[in-house]
């Protein structure tokens, strides 16, 4: 069975973690002084630092995206939904409002705000894939493409996407 995680994290989510990862740093630093004293500050921060990542990491990981070939899942740290591929009309690759590119299925029926599920917002590509970051993200584009055409999903790209995408990271656009 084949998985493509996929996802990107609201800023207000986000934000939320960020606040929660915090809390727990300050409350493990502050508990640890509060019950060894003052003499163990550092190990207080670095006891706080090293569990608010831990949290953080936690956190992201389990917000996601995922593709199955039996449905699409929407994840987050407190709960799953399941989406139908029936429900999926198509898929589009375009600028969202911060000039990011944006690849999102069009949904029909269900909450979903706007009738769209984001996959993935990428800064525009502009060169050869030159990080991790850049590498993870091909990979992402080129997964999700290919479990889109396996399902038959019509994907539309905007003309500048593709062939940037196509002369860049090498992703032909798409055939349909």
């Amino acid at each position: 069975m084949t998985l493509v995680h996929a996802g990107v994290v609201p800023t207000r989510r986000a934000m939320i973690y960020g606040v929660l990862g915090i809390a727990v740093t300050v409350a493990l630093c502050l508990g640890t002084i509060a019950a060894f004293g003052m003499n163990r500050v550092f190990t207080g921060l670095l006891a706080g630092a090293i569990a608010g990542v831990a949290v953080l990491v936690a956190l992201f990981t389990r917000d996601a995206v995922v593709l199955t070939e039996g449905a699409i899942y929407r994840r987050t740290p407190w709960a799953e939904t399941s989406i139908d591929w029936d429900r999926v009309v198509a898929g589009r690759f375009t600028l969202d409002e911060r000039a990011r590119w944006s690849l999102a299925l069009d949904l029909v029926g269900g909450d979903e705000e706007h009738g769209e599920l984001v996959l993935l917002s990428i800064p525009p590509v502009s060169g050869p894939v030159s990080s991790a970051y850049d590498m993870r993200k091909r990979e992402q584009v080129d997964q999700i493409r290919n479990m889109l055409r396996r399902k038959k999903v019509p994907v539309m790209v905007l003309p500048e996407i593709a062939g940037a995408l196509h002369e860049h990271w090498n992703i032909a656009p798409p055939t349909h």
